[in-house]
């Protein structure tokens, strides 16, 4: 047996052995201090209990010294900090003889002893009482947890409370992985093998400044950056794809040209080339971000009036619909509060008028119906045909739900018909274009009816008919599920009661929208653009429809920003394409973009200004060509030969 084991039996710990002179010796020891160390073994491998051994022997003088210090040392698994076991320390309590007599003590061994004793007390009462407190916490617990589950019977999830609950354009996002080849992780794309090396086209972003928990940023151009947007306004004006083409070998990333290129494509009907040309413009841009650019806080902003801003915006509408035609009406769904977070107030692309399409489509219901509900107070949501109809489909989906409470069902189903028939009295014009999208016969006592009828459509003003166009051709199959129809149809006859009935609601609507529907803004026209709904662009006013529109910057607000301009060209005729001199031999008033008045021009020229010029020239143009039919009989003039009129 080794000597510590020994020194375990006998209640001794390592250095309280008497400091005698054969202490000192190492490796040799003499028959007394063998007969110390323990008993020997008698048979059978027991020992014989010896009386005389059965307390800490205290000879050394200094064993008194830091005694209490043996026990200050942490416990863990049995042993402190300084490496003594726990176990070592044995109290000085009296031992029983064989005969059950208490054996006399020394008074220092029993000092010793008793300070041991209460220590270890002490210890045990500690482990005790906290095995104890604890273990009683976790059944006190558990009894607490089983009374509320027993009193308050089924548990259903409630909604977290206002305080905690994310911003209402908080974009969910998945991180990507992040790819060998390109310099950093990406949230927008994923980056492919098959682009061409990425090198920093000279974008960048820069803060301009924060207030009120907002961040406003801006995109930046190099001066390497402005000379390829003048060779690329300058590809442009010559209507060759081709030069654009050109562009790219030379700027691989460059942002315009690839918008303009994904358009070119996407008119051939090479939807896959498009849509990459797309996602690499938006990991030029990303790559370009600002280390405090956030895509998913909502509270990061982008000025649209910025040119260089506006790429970054289209660039997401161009992604997003691409998701959306793709089946992944979730990943849209994000991208349009993306898009919308960037300038809530101003919405420069009017994303108010699609983001109800995409939650319908994602099922995304409740999503719908809070953001109605905080922005209706300070955004008039439901003077929107889409909102004023989208919203109570939202809450009739809900009350279809076989997993709410049927208290929750029922409250949905009420405020569903409540919001309809509200929609209906604002809307009329709304009800029988939407019935035949889907196909559906209207009844007898509904298609005649004055308030439903024809007139509905034709009085209102046409503002609010783009509006009705737009949502009709965008979310009309929404709306052709049988039980829709069914609760729509119980809903228009208990409208057409209230007008019967006189109702107060039906005239104070018909006033309202003669006032609020005078004149669509320029967002909207720019939503109609993009979003190339054939009923709603041939309900675009005039004004709109004789401008040509630029895939990299549709109609472009009035009051831009810009941090440069373009230089001025040497000859515009020298410099000219091909198609823009042979109008200029018809048309001498026609001129190209750069050409400047004597007088000098304005900084920001608008860069659409003369190719818009060039499609006017050619409207007129063809305006006053009159072909001459051969078969048609011909009068004679007295003036001499016929001309053309």
């Amino acid at each position: 047996m080794s000597r510590r084991a020994l020194r375990r039996l006998r209640g001794e710990q390592r250095g309280q052995e008497p400091l005698g002179p054969g202490a000192l010796q190492f490796g040799f020891r003499d028959d007394d201090d063998a007969e110390e160390e323990g008993p020997k073994r008698g048979p059978g491998g027991r020992r014989p209990r010896s009386p005389g051994k059965e307390g800490v022997r205290v000879n050394n003088r200094f064993e008194l010294i830091n005694i209490e210090d043996l026990e200050e040392g942490p416990v863990v698994n049995g042993e402190r900090s300084d490496g003594l076991r726990t176990e070592a320390v044995v109290s000085g309590s009296k031992r029983k003889s064989q005969s059950g007599s208490a054996e006399p003590r020394k008074d220092g061994e029993s000092n010793v002893s008793g300070k041991l004793r209460k220590k270890k007390k002490k210890q045990k009462n500690k482990k005790s009482s906290t095995g104890e407190t604890s273990e009683n916490g976790l059944e006190d617990i558990d009894r607490i947890l089983e009374r509320i589950e027993d009193s308050s019977g089924p548990h259903h999830p409630s909604p977290p409370p206002l305080s905690s609950r994310k911003h209402v354009l908080y974009v969910e996002h998945r991180p990507r992985q992040r790819q060998r080849v390109y310099p950093k992780c990406t949230w927008l794309t994923t980056p492919k093998s098959t682009w061409p090396r990425y090198a920093k086209p000279g974008l960048s972003m820069r803060l301009l400044e924060s207030k009120k928990g907002l961040s406003c940023f801006a995109f930046e151009h190099s001066e390497e950056y402005q000379q390829t947007q003048h060779k690329f306004l300058a590809a442009v004006e010559s209507m060759e794809p081709n030069n654009i083409v050109v562009l790219l070998q030379t700027s691989p990333y460059h942002v315009d040209s690839l918008l303009q290129l994904s358009d070119a494509c996407r008119f051939q009907d090479d939807q896959e080339m498009a849509r990459d040309l797309v996602e690499r413009a938006l990991y030029s841009m990303e790559c370009a971000f600002h280390p405090l650019f956030s895509l998913t806080s909502g509270t990061c902003r982008l000025d649209y009036r910025r040119p260089e801003n506006r790429s970054f915006y289209l660039a997401l509408y161009k992604q997003m619909s691409f998701l959306e035609k793709r089946g992944c009406p979730r990943t849209a769904l994000e991208y349009c509060k993306l898009i919308l977070s960037l300038e809530p107030d101003e919405d420069p692309l009017c994303m108010l008028l699609l983001v109800d399409h995409l939650a319908l489509r994602a099922r995304d219901y409740e999503y719908l119906i809070r953001l109605f509900q905080e922005w209706e107070a300070h955004r008039n949501l439901s003077q929107l045909p889409n909102f004023a109809f989208s919203v109570p489909l939202a809450y009739f989906l809900l009350s279809q739900q076989a997993d709410l409470p049927e208290q929750e069902l029922s409250s949905a189903r009420e405020k569903a018909s409540l919001l309809v028939r509200q929609a209906l009295i604002m809307f009329p014009g709304v009800l029988m274009p939407l019935l035949e999208c889907c196909s559906v016969r209207p009844d007898a006592a509904v298609a005649c009816h004055p308030f439903f009828g024809p007139n509905s459509e034709i009085s209102q003003p046409p503002a609010l008919s783009q509006l009705v166009s737009l949502y009709l051709g965008r979310s009309h199959f929404l709306w052709k599920e049988p039980a829709i129809m069914s609760w729509l149809e119980e809903n228009v006859r208990e409208v057409l009661q209230a007008v019967d009935a006189g109702d107060p609601a039906v005239e104070e609507c018909e006033n309202r929208r003669k006032v609020l529907y005078q004149r669509a803004p320029r967002n909207i026209h720019r939503h109609v653009v993009l979003s190339e709904i054939k009923e709603a662009v041939a309900a675009l006013p005039p004004d709109v429809t004789t401008q040509s529109v630029m895939g990299f910057d549709p109609l472009p607000p009035s009051d831009t920003i810009y941090s440069y301009t373009r230089p001025e060209r040497l000859s515009p005729v020298s410099h000219g394409n091909t198609i823009a001199l042979f109008f200029r031999s018809l048309l001498p008033s026609y001129t190209m973009e750069g050409e400047r008045q004597e007088d000098g021009g304005a900084e920001g020229l608008d860069h659409n200004q003369g190719l818009n010029r060039l499609m006017l020239a050619v409207r007129d143009m063809m305006a006053t060509f009159h072909f001459h039919d051969p078969e048609a009989p011909h009068e004679d003039h007295a003036e001499g030969d016929g001309e053309w009129d």
